[in-house]
This record gives structure tokens, C-alpha cells and sequence, in this order.
């Protein structure tokens, strides 16, 4: 679906997962002022809305995807992910529940699919599962608040707190750089979004593209499913068990390798974050490789990449975790390789700080914390 926004004069259209609404209006980097100050508005309707009704929902939600739900009162918002049988991502949702209907908020490629799979485990359960994405419209907002009675759906985007039954892979929530960060996703009827972002910008604020969201998601390390995400990742390689998952709740698909994993593991990858030498002027693509600049072995792969109005290009990066935390790095491209100095995220040691201590001696042998591979 295109957005009506597109028709700004200057809109610049968005590409990849982002298509349907604008990359830019003419200006990012002061659109990116704008947003980071807390003065701007970002058209967001190209994600996909799920919806989910009847008196078992919470509870069924709960029992089939990583997060604790069948507790969670109207206007709170979390996130959980629907992982495979081996624990890893298939699915990755923003969650809140108004008191009479569960709203899944997800990346528009994925919503038909996450309403189909739920729809197909159902059963004889009192829900019913529908996929809105053509009726509503996400906006997003430097608003660190959740959605009050009367107020349109709004979902409040936990990151970076660790929210209870949660852990960390890197920095503590106080020492994270994304400490404090204020961002939501409020909804709207579809045909009502050009007047939704008039009334905002009535008040002052600037209407901001995905160059300037996407350049701060990536300063705040925050994961995206349709970026970070492949066919093999596993929460902990992403710092998503953060927000995303609950360590103490009772069985859903995949959650033996997300225990197994934190109790005695390591995972096999971790997210890094890059400065790019912007000297070039090149910025890679997503999918573009990550090598060492040793010997240009190939450790990793780009998954997002930023043009930031303050730290100039930036990127994440899922890299091998065995690669050293201070090894420089490159990333090809077309104006030749580009040099990347990488700022760790995912820790090295590839261990929760509240990883369950080990019990008595080990049979000879063995060691450890075993590296787990997927």
C-alpha cells in the first residue's frame, strides 16, 4: 500500500521493506534533528496490523510465542516473537491489548503470514484472528508514554528496559545508549492518516522520513525483524530477549534453545554496531559483507545501514561472536572497501549476566559453556 504522504512535494520514495512511504521530504538531516528533539512525526503505514479478539486471547497468545501475556493489562505495551521448533525468529511483533482486542503490530511483509500461522493454531479456542493492515495506519512519535483511555491504540516501544522475566546480552538498561529513548506507534484509520499528521504538524511538528527513523533506530541498537533477522538468528545474537521474551514462563515453541542457550550456551553470532569511514561517500547496502581487515575473511554480513545527522554512516552488523571485539573490520562496496570500527552490543563472551551458575564438577572433557551452533 502506498501512503498519501508520498504526494509531499519532496517525498522521496523508500525502498526494501520500507516501500510505501517516504525515505525522506527533502531535508533528513533536519528531519532527524526534528525527530531526535522530540518535534516530528514519522508515517509508518507500511507495517502491518494483526489483530486478535475473543475472551481466550491472551491466554492463547500466551502460550504460543516468547513473551508473558495472559496477564497483561489494557493499555501496557511489550513485544514477543513466534520462534520455530529450534528457537529461531520466524516472527516478531509490538503487543498491546485495550481491554477487548489484542493488536500485533509487525513489519507489513510479515502480517499476512503471522495472521495465517495464528489463525492455523486456533483450534477450539475462543479467538479470531484478522489481519487489518488495509484498515489501519501506524504513525510514529518521540513520545515515551503509553496510550490512555479514549486515546487511540498506541503501542510504546519498551526497548531498551529489560522488562521482568527478561535478560540482557550487553549493557545494563542504565548504561545502554538508548537509555531514556522515547518512541511509539499510535494508530489510526487508514483514511484518516493525511489529517492524523495534519493535526501534528498543526502543532509544530516537522514530518520526518524513514532516513531519520532508521538513522536512530540504529544509534539506539534497537533489532528489526525485517533487517537483523535471517533464518537462523536467535534472540540472544540480537540482545531481544531484553523485551522480547520471558525466561520464566511456561513452554512455546522454540523456548528449549532459548533456555538451553542462556543456562549453557553461547550464542554462535552477535550484533555489533559499525562507524563507517565516511570519507568515500559510500554507504553499503544491507547484505553487504563484513570481513576482517586482516586477512578480508568474511565474518559477518551488514543488516542495516544509517546515514546519522550527528555520527555519519552507521550500520549493525550480525558478525561471528569468536571475532574479536577490537578487530578491525571492512566492508566491501562499490567504491571499495570501506573501513569499520565496531562498537560491541552483543558481549563477546556471549553470556547473560544472569546465567544460572554451574552445578558441582564436570565429567572430564567437557567444558564449560559450549558454543551452540544453528
Amino acid at each position: 500500500m502506498t501512503s498519501p504522504l508520498l504526494a509531499r512535494h519532496g517525498a522521496v520514495a523508500a525502498t526494501g521493506p520500507d516501500a510505501g512511504v517516504a525515505w525522506h521530504y527533502g531535508d533528513p538531516v533536519a528531519e532527524a534533528r526534528a525527530l531526535q528533539r522530540g518535534g516530528a512525526v514519522v508515517d509508518q503505514s507500511h507495517l502491518g496490523v494483526v489483530t486478535v479478539t475473543g475472551p481466550d486471547r491472551l491466554s492463547w497468545l500466551h502460550s504460543i510465542t516468547s513473551q508473558k501475556l495472559d496477564t497483561l493489562a489494557p493499555r501496557t505495551s511489550t513485544e514477543t516473537l513466534v520462534l520455530s521448533a529450534h528457537g529461531h525468529i520466524e516472527h516478531a511483533a509490538g503487543v498491546v491489548d485495550d481491554g477487548e482486542t489484542t493488536w500485533l503490530i509487525t513489519e507489513g511483509t510479515h502480517a499476512a503470514t503471522l495472521a495465517g500461522w495464528l489463525d492455523s493454531m486456533r483450534f477450539m479456542l475462543r479467538v479470531e484472528v484478522a489481519d487489518v493492515s488495509a484498515d489501519w495506519a501506524a504513525l510514529g512519535e518521540p513520545v515515551d508514554a503509553e496510550g490512555a483511555e479514549g486515546e487511540p491504540v498506541t503501542w510504546r516501544d519498551p526497548w531498551p528496559r529489560t522488562l521482568p522475566g527478561g535478560t540482557t546480552y550487553g549493557l545494563s538498561d542504565a548504561e545502554h545508549p538508548a537509555h531514556g529513548r522515547a518512541w511509539r506507534l499510535v494508530l489510526v484509520p487508514r483514511a484518516g492518516l493525511a489529517a492524523a499528521v495534519a493535526e501534528r504538524e498543526a502543532t509544530g511538528w516537522a514530518l520526518a522520513g524513514t532516513w531519520a527513523a532508521e538513522s536512530l533506530r540504529v544509534e539506539a541498537w534497537r533489532p528489526r525483524l525485517a533487517r537483523e533477522v535471517d533464518h537462523r538468528s536467535i534472540p540472544h545474537e540480537l540482545d531481544w530477549l531484553r523485551t522480547a521474551v520471558h525466561l520464566e514462563k511456561g513452554c512455546y515453541r522454540g523456548q528449549e534453545t532459548v533456555a538451553r542457550v542462556h543456562n549453557l550456551g553461547r550464542p554462535p553470532r552477535r550484533v555489533v554496531m559499525l562507524h563507517l569511514d565516511g570519507s568515500g561517500h559510500v554507504l553499503p547496502e544491507a547484505g553487504a559483507e563484513v570481513r576482517l581487515a586482516a586477512d578480508e575473511k568474511v565474518v559477518g554480513v551488514v543488516t542495516s545501514a544509517a546515514r546519522h545527522h550527528e555520527l555519519g554512516p552507521v550500520a549493525l552488523a550480525v558478525v561471528k561472536r569468536s571475532v574479536p571485539v577490537d578487530a578491525e573490520l571492512v566492508v566491501p562496496s562499490e567504491g571499495g572497501p570501506v573501513a569499520a570500527a565496531q562498537e560491541e552490543i552483543v558481549s563477546g563472551e556471549g553470556l547473560s549476566p544472569d546465567r544460572p551458575a554451574a552445578r558441582g564438577p564436570l565429567t572430564p572433557g567437557l567444558k564449560r559453556g559450549p558454543q551452540l551452533s544453528f
